[in-house]
């Protein structure tokens, strides 16, 4: 793969052989960042587990202190007094079968998070097939089916991410931008390792985090020491 001149400028300052501790790698990225917008920054671990087994699934959400630095737009799924609620609560849409009607036909995806209360689950689960795949379809485990409506639109305008590991193991989350400066950044990935790390199954053997690594958008990674990502 061709790589412009600022990334492997950017290249040349990462110790590929160095594992470094969260604050340090965290300095580093926003040093190498070069993309004229202000860049996400993200964390990639890989964990000692086998996602094919039920009870070695790696699932939870995490609010993160100093939020994502992306104003999430949230659809949901009520109806009536949940509806309402949704509304005053700063949902970006509400609505009931004519929004399910709207997903099917139009293709319509103009939200980030999907919300349901749990009696509008027999309607939102005709969109299993189409929001299932893009990791949009409300879950009680991640706290997006619910009839805490109110908690679960501020939770999430507030910086609630969830993650989960994919099909090799890996978790991938966006932890803030790089104008979050070193000590947002360094809150925001010590909460997420912490919940990271309670959420290891009892049936994982052996190491649990294997690798962690912290990059831009556009930048190279950078390695983080597993054993002081929660110091």
């Amino acid at each position: 793969m061709f790589r412009g001149k600022k990334y492997q400028e950017s290249v040349k300052q990462v110790d590929k052989a160095k594992l470094y501790d969260p604050s340090e790698a965290l300095e580093l990225v926003q040093k190498i960042a070069t993309a004229k917008f202000d860049e996400s920054v993200e964390v990639h671990a890989k964990l000692g587990v086998d996602p094919r087994h039920a009870d070695q699934q790696v699932r939870g959400v995490v609010v993160l202190p100093h939020g994502t630095g992306k104003t999430l737009r949230v659809l949901v799924f009520a109806k009536g007094e949940k509806a309402k609620e949704a509304e005053v609560a700063g949902a970006d849409f509400v609505g009931a079968e004519e929004l399910v009607t709207k997903i099917q036909t139009e293709n319509w995806f103009d939200y980030d998070v999907v919300v349901a209360t749990p009696d509008m689950m027999g309607v939102v689960g005709r969109l299993g097939k189409i929001l299932g795949p893009k990791g949009l379809m409300p879950n009680p485990k991640s706290g997006t089916v619910t009839f805490d409506i109110t908690r679960a639109i501020n939770e999430i305008k507030a910086g609630k991410v969830e993650y989960r590991v994919d099909k090799t193991a890996i978790v991938h989350v966006a932890i803030g931008k790089v104008s979050f400066g070193t000590e947002k950044l360094a809150d925001n990935f010590k909460t997420l390792m912490e919940a990271v790390v309670k959420a290891k199954p009892s049936a994982a053997k052996g190491t649990y985090l294997k690798s962690v690594v912290v990059t831009s958008t556009m930048g190279p990674a950078i390695r983080v020491n597993p054993a002081r990502v929660t110091d």
